[in-house]
């Protein structure tokens, strides 16, 4: 026994290290791309953007599934972006309430012929709407059978984009006004060709909204949707930022990223029958532009571009961390071919080995850890100072880095207007080891349970209230997320 628990307390300690030096060493990365984002950020002027008959068109895609509370106020965000070249195509997945009526009666739309060209299979299109308002001439509606998940519904927008590159989003999340112009900026600062950009989300559950727009930032008021704010800045600033410096970003977020249309396409888009379609299709287009010996980069920038509504409940936040769960298990399977192939260079040999031992074993590891120290108690056997020791390390790392996720967001732009707002962020730090993270354990365990044993996902929706003009949006709870 005193042979087993020291390899116990010895594999966690290593983990644990190990674990600290790679976020260690993402944050420095991260630091380092946001002032390299500085410096060429500021070479291209927005207006230069605006006025020039050169810039890139984007087609903005958002999936709609059952959002008859939030889709008009929404897609009035939409189409307000400040971009001089863009459409927005809202996909209706076969919504069962009144989202499609609702679109048609506000945007005089009516049924058109378009040139629907199926470059990427989805589950039967229907028809395609035109606004007969010239106010409205940039929106386009698609009317689809639904395909059970936001990957097939994204397909389908991406076959009736016309522009070269397509921004996907949720209809739920709000934009920054500028948010083109910001993503746009990697692929004309490029050298070599850009195939995604992605940014920064944050919560919008608290924050002040009018018409569609945030109109002040803050921190959400609820613990979840708070706990998530501060996992979102970690994800981004410390994680896909420090990535994105060496080229191994392994997702693109769903709630935002631009891609390389053409490259989407000829990679296959969305997997359709897959749950996590944003890790999906970035390990797609990376391995397309591999087999075809093309050099490309995925970047991401730092600005928070896009706020969306996060789960207010455990309830809810477990329905969307078990897809999430499953989608990940779900790529491992359909990509194994990919993990430590050198054929697949950093994809292969960096990215996925990450994403496998920090992402995937970690709930795994971290529950088996906990059930034997639980047996130990019960045995007796506790080497109670090293136990001690470990804890203290392992706490300290997660108050260190919570901590210096909140200064590199304050360092990229000061987002809440007070330090009383930043403090009550900052003071879920010292509670989301305890609270928190044990239930995304559980939650991502079930999520691999119901992969491996073929339970069948759908696309659910998040029922909601609405915005209110400088209110915090209000969520009901009975229906699945989204997300």
């Amino acid at each position: 026994m005193g042979l087993t628990y020291n390899f116990f307390e010895y594999f966690v300690f290593f983990y644990a290290s190990s674990m600290f030096l790679v976020y260690l060493t993402l944050g420095i990365l991260s630091f380092l791309n946001i002032t390299r984002y500085r410096t060429y950020n500021s070479r291209l002027d927005d207006q230069f953007l605006i006025d020039s008959p050169l810039t890139p068109g984007i087609s903005v895609v958002a999936p709609a599934y059952n959002e008859e509370k939030t889709i008009i106020v929404n897609v009035k965000s939409l189409l307000t972006l400040n971009y001089p070249l863009f459409e927005v195509i809202i996909v209706n997945d076969g919504s069962k309430d009144k989202t499609l009526e609702l679109l048609i009666g506000e945007f005089d739309l009516v049924e058109t012929p378009y040139a629907y060209v199926e470059r990427i299979k989805t589950k039967p299109f229907k028809r395609i709407f035109k606004s007969t308002n010239a106010k409205y001439a940039k929106l386009t509606v698609v009317d689809k059978m639904n395909g059970g998940t936001k990957a097939d519904a994204s397909n389908a927008g991406i076959n009736a984009a016309q522009y070269d590159y397509f921004l996907c989003t949720d209809v739920d999340c709000i934009l920054e006004r500028n948010t083109m112009l910001r993503m746009i900026k990697p692929i004309l600062n490029s050298k070599e060709k850009v195939i995604a950009v992605g940014a920064t989300l944050r919560m919008s559950n608290s924050c002040d909204i009018s018409d569609g727009v945030i109109e002040r930032v803050k921190p959400p008021q609820k613990l979840i949707p708070r706990f998530q704010e501060l996992e979102y800045l970690r994800a981004y600033l410390f994680g896909k930022m420090g990535w994105s410096l060496v080229n191994c970003v392994p997702n693109v977020s769903g709630g935002l990223g631009l891609f390389n249309k053409e490259v989407a396409v000829n990679a296959g888009g969305y997997d359709g029958a897959s749950h996590a379609e944003d890790m999906d299709i970035m390990v797609k287009m990376a391995a397309y532009m591999i087999n075809n010996h093309q050099k490309y980069r995925i970047e991401y920038i730092p600005v928070s571009c896009c706020w969306t509504e996060g789960p207010p409940n455990v309830k809810i936040l477990g329905r969307q961390r078990v897809r999430w769960a499953t989608g990940l298990a779900q790529i491992f399977f359909v990509h194994r071919k990919i993990l430590l192939n050198p054929r697949y260079k950093k994809l292969g040999m960096v990215t996925f080995p990450f994403q496998m031992i920090y992402e995937f074993l970690a709930p795994i590891i971290e529950a088996t850890g906990i059930v034997y120290f639980i047996y130990l108690v019960l045995k007796n056997d506790v080497n109670w100072p090293m136990a001690g020791y470990i804890f203290l390390y392992s706490y300290s790392l997660a108050i260190m880095f919570g901590t210096l996720v909140i200064l590199l967001d304050n360092f990229v732009k000061r987002q809440y207007k007070t330090g009383r707002e930043t403090f009550k962020l900052w003071l879920v730090v010292f509670l989301e080891p305890f609270l928190y993270h044990p239930l995304l354990i559980y939650f991502s365990l079930k999520g691999y349970f119901n992969f491996y044993t073929s339970r069948q996902m759908e696309w659910g929706t998040m029922t909601r209230q609405g915005y209110e003009n400088t209110a915090t949006p209000k969520i009901k709870t009975e229906d699945s997320v989204n997300e």
